[in-house]
């Protein structure tokens, strides 16, 4: 862990400011967030989907909870000090106390950041069809039950719009602005299907934008360069390991049962010893050896 002293939300908002613009890749665990640590990115995202998928193994339709998600945030946040965003989908209740109570446990858990949207209570996947939104001023209430329920200022409110693909550009950036104005921090519009409208959020609202570059979705996968130019100021990436180590696990399954034997798929796993160096074991067994010497 470092010795920064800072809030995580701080060091989320610092890591915003000195990269344009910030990649923000997801960690479907602990392990993965030391992976993404070492890798060199500045912040790390768990996904509300990849909660479900991978910790319940049930689909991304609202079956999870406050405690599914905090229990993941807390793994993480307990072996990375890389600030983290949280996707708390629409803050686990319909009422302004359910949102409190998510935002309080989130930054007593460890989280540098949320983004809370405005679908209704049973939610779906932001690309998938027949989405439904809840009304402009039932959103603007969550923001402000978000904003209003922090003790620490430095702690970031994302506002996400999954307005695009059931009401329109203009509703989209109309909710935007009504986020901004209600005390978020910083804008997700989900599912956005051309550059250009990024540049159209970050002139209205005049804050940080983020793009989710998700693959398989309805996204194109921008490049950095693309995005910058476009005025984005984050770039998430929520689930690209995920599905890798998804379909590398299959294949070895695959290979086990059909070959009697790993040895045709031995070279594409880690090994033990690169499993030890990234989880730092040694530091770890020298810990107890020493401890051991000592007894005796």
């Amino acid at each position: 862990m470092s010795s920064n002293k800072s809030t995580p939300g701080q060091r989320f908002r610092d890591a915003v400011a000195s990269e344009h613009p910030l990649q923000v890749v997801g960690a479907i665990n602990a392990n993965h967030a030391l992976l993404a640590k070492r890798a060199g990115f500045k912040a790390i995202y768990l996904s509300g989907g990849g909660v479900a998928a991978g910790s319940l193994g049930v689909p991304d339709l609202g079956i999870t909870g406050l405690d599914d998600v905090l229990t993941d945030v807390r793994r993480i946040t307990d072996v990375c000090d890389l600030p983290l965003l949280v996707d708390v989908d629409t803050g686990f209740g319909s009422s302004a106390f359910n949102v409190a109570r998510t935002v309080k446990s989130m930054s007593k858990f460890g989280a540098a950041a949320i983004h809370i949207e405005d679908q209704v209570g049973a939610k779906r996947c932001g690309h998938r069809p027949n989405k439904e939104i809840v009304s402009l001023q039932e959103m603007v209430d969550r923001i402000k039950a978000a904003v209003d329920a922090r003790t620490d200022d430095s702690f970031v409110i994302m506002a996400r719009t999954d307005a695009l693909a059931v009401e329109g550009l203009e509703s989209a950036l109309d909710r935007a602005a009504a986020c901004i104005e209600a005390g978020a921090d910083m804008v997700f519009p989900e599912a956005i299907t051309e550059l250009d409208m990024y540049k159209l959020f970050a002139n209205r609202v005049k804050a940080p934008i983020l793009a989710n570059i998700t693959e398989f979705g309805a996204t194109p996968l921008f490049t950095t360069e693309q995005l910058a130019a476009a005025d984005v100021s984050l770039v998430l990436y929520p689930l690209s390991a995920f599905r890798a180590m998804n379909k590398a696990a299959e294949n070895v399954y695959t290979a086990i049962r059909r070959d009697g034997t790993q040895q045709n798929v031995i070279d594409t796993m880690q090994t033990r010893m690169e499993l030890y160096d990234r989880i730092d074991y040694h530091t770890f067994e020298q810990k107890l050896d020493a401890l051991f010497a000592a007894k005796k």
